[in-house]
């Protein structure tokens, strides 16, 4: 079966993770847009909350409190889909959690956590997801990250996991590929994106947490969702600071490491700006939720290499080997043995 996706305005899309950063603005982007949505989350305050201001304004959204890390939970969203539309049409992927701390200041139940959520979470909707979508078609997008490609220090089990995601999308896409289920599976890798993950996060360091600029608004993230929903993508880097290290990382992956050890803390750390206190730890139950966080940064609203990538998958693996070429070049003949 081949691949063919709805316009946006025809589809009804799911959205895990819904009432907080990249997932609230997929769903407002989408209903902006004229698309139905199911949103699920934890949060069931802040899901009426959303349900009666977006219905308000005309937008078509249902509801379903639900924690991603349990299957049976994750499968009442299809219900709830049915019921209210039909059905749907695209699964993004997004709900996740984390810590900061080194591996050993994290404790092993804490690690188990994330996985559960960052990773079964994603296991458990893209097994519904694709169940639904069979003989229908319809597309799968997944929430990676730029650690999906590469380690930083303090974010050990988050990146862990992102790097179990990337492995799971694959394997994903190539079982449907492989059955002509005419599902499109899509990988999404932000950089840093101003959402509240560094007050909700679980924090073990001795100052508050803070992500590494440049930064980017959960709209760019939006916006890549949104296309991959229209559009058969493999991956798709939401910001081009993202896109650089990771390319930094394949091309040069010593060099890489070398400075994710000694800027790595620091980036990670802002004294005096601990933002939200309503907003901190998580990683068990649901705390307040935003779009934004609350911590005084930059963000920039768009990104122009998200832009490039949409206007052919190649240009990607472009840089990735353009990247390659320059670094071995740039070696010594003794550094190439």
């Amino acid at each position: 079966m081949a691949i063919t996706l709805k316009p946006l305005r025809d589809q009804v899309i799911v959205v895990t993770g819904a009432t907080s950063g990249n997932g609230l603005a997929t769903v407002e982007a989408a209903v902006h847009r004229g698309a139905a949505v199911v949103a699920t989350a934890r949060n069931e305050t802040a899901l009426e909350a959303l349900r009666a201001r977006l219905s308000a304004d005309g937008g078509r959204i249902a509801v379903c409190a639900a924690d991603v890390s349990d299957m049976a939970a994750v499968e009442r969203v299809t219900a709830v889909a049915v019921a209210a539309f039909g059905g749907f049409d695209s699964w993004v992927n997004n709900a996740a959690t984390g810590t900061y701390g080194t591996l050993d200041q994290v404790p092993i139940a804490d690690h188990r956590r994330v996985f559960d959520v960052n990773y079964f979470g994603m296991l458990h909707g893209s097994l519904v997801a694709a169940r639904h979508l069979r003989g229908r078609g319809g597309a799968i997008v997944n929430i990676g990250s730029i650690l999906s490609d590469r380690a930083i220090v303090e974010q050990g089990p988050y990146g862990a996991t992102k790097h179990a995601v990337q492995a799971l999308t694959d394997t994903l896409r190539m079982e449907l590929e492989r059955e002509g289920a005419g599902i499109s599976v899509t990988l999404i890798k932000p950089g840093a994106i101003d959402t509240p993950f560094p007050e909700h996060a679980r924090n073990f360091m001795d100052q508050p947490p803070r992500l590494p600029p440049p930064l980017y608004a959960p709209s760019v993230v939006a916006d890549a969702v949104l296309f991959a929903c229209e559009t058969p993508r493999r991956t798709l880097y939401a910001g081009g600071g993202g896109l650089l290290a990771s390319l930094l990382s394949r091309a040069a992956p010593r060099v890489s490491g070398r400075i994710m050890e000694l800027v790595g803390t620091f980036a990670q750390q802002k004294p005096g700006d601990p933002g939200d206190p309503a907003r901190r730890d998580n990683l068990y139950d649901p705390r307040v939720d935003a779009l934004r966080g609350t911590q005084n940064v930059h963000a920039r609203t768009s990104s122009s290499a998200l832009q490039v990538q949409k206007l052919h998958p190649a240009v990607v693996m472009l840089g990735v080997v353009g990247a390659g070429i320059v670094v071995a070049l740039g070696r010594p003949k003794d550094a190439r043995r």
